[in-house]
């Protein structure tokens, strides 16, 4: 600390932790729109510190923990927050539960990650990442406010906050995007779908990032049940 800190990662961090406290003013205000996408702006700020210190060598132990504390506020506390004002109040003591269940298996999550880091978490993740489980809770609302349909006792939304809660502490395997090298030759079919995936975010953005955080939610059970089949397709019959 006696030798200063890097000011633009960790200035970076501190924009998305405004955007998560600005989620939270927003949900109070009742503007829920404003709260959720506000949550996808933090999560823009948390793709880009961690990629921006990387980049410039500005790696420190400081902005690791800073970026940590970030993630509580903006993916942990905002997004559970948001879901209850939203509709799980509607349920009573069960809403609230559910909320502090998504809230507490975040704080879980990202503290399991900070001791596996640079070790078990290089190419992929192990349980549902925590911005990932806010993106998609932000997403429903958005989705659900924007599509005019009724959410005063919304069973969806709290299937979601429990199954994004399970699945955060969860040992399941999600693809991480830290491997992926830009700097490298790519299939043109990729372009081809960024295209086409940008072409959709223009027609209906609110439906395209939802559908987008509900597939990453499935992705990893769909890989589970993938690998034990193939694992018993491959595995030799013993013969009699």
């Amino acid at each position: 600390m006696r030798k200063g800190i890097y000011i633009l990662p960790n200035s970076l961090t501190v924009c998305g932790m405004f955007a998560g406290f600005y989620s939270m003013i927003s949900v109070l205000n009742g503007n829920y729109v404003h709260a959720g996408w506000a949550i996808i702006v933090a999560g823009f700020f948390d793709g880009i510190d961690g990629w921006v210190a990387r980049l410039t060598g500005s790696s420190s132990k400081f902005g690791t923990e800073l970026d940590s504390l970030s993630d509580v506020i903006c993916f942990g506390v905002a997004p559970a927050v948001l879901l209850y004002n939203w509709t799980l109040s509607s349920f009573g003591r069960l809403g609230a539960a559910a909320a502090f269940l998504f809230a507490a298996c975040g704080a879980l999550r990202l503290a399991r990650y900070n001791v596996q880091m640079g070790t078990d978490e290089k190419k992929h993740f192990t349980g549902m990442p925590i911005p990932a489980a806010a993106f998609i809770a932000a997403t429903t609302v958005l989705f659900y406010t924007d599509e005019g349909f009724g959410h005063e006792q919304s069973y969806f939304a709290l299937f979601i906050a429990v199954v994004c809660a399970g699945l955060m502490v969860s040992t399941m395997k999600f693809h991480s995007q830290k491997d992926i090298n830009i700097g490298k030759k790519q299939p043109f079919m990729i372009l081809v779908a960024l295209v086409v995936y940008l072409s959709l975010f223009i027609l209906h953005p609110e439906a395209t990032l939802f559908i987008t955080g509900v597939l990453y939610l499935i992705s990893g059970p769909v890989e589970v049940v993938y690998n034990l089949v193939l694992k018993k397709k491959i595995t030799p019959t013993p013969s009699a």
